[in-house]
């Protein structure tokens, strides 16, 4: 179940694992694995933030 308390605590640790993920990054030649859990990472992230913006919105509790 998406609570509200439950979607921003992921975007938390999305957030973090993006900054890892980041620091992985060389500054030349980028290895596409990496560059594919960052991809992959910032696309839940958005889909988390839309969800959390979708709830507000609503005034809806958990789903």
């Amino acid at each position: 179940m998406e609570t509200l308390e439950y979607l921003e605590k992921r975007i938390q640790q999305l957030d973090a694992e993006i900054q890892e993920t980041k620091k992985r990054l060389p500054a030349h030649s980028v290895k596409p694995p990496v560059m594919m859990d960052l991809l992959d990472l910032e696309d839940e992230y958005d889909r988390l933030q839309k969800r959390v913006r979708e709830l507000l919105d609503t005034g809806s509790g958990p789903v």
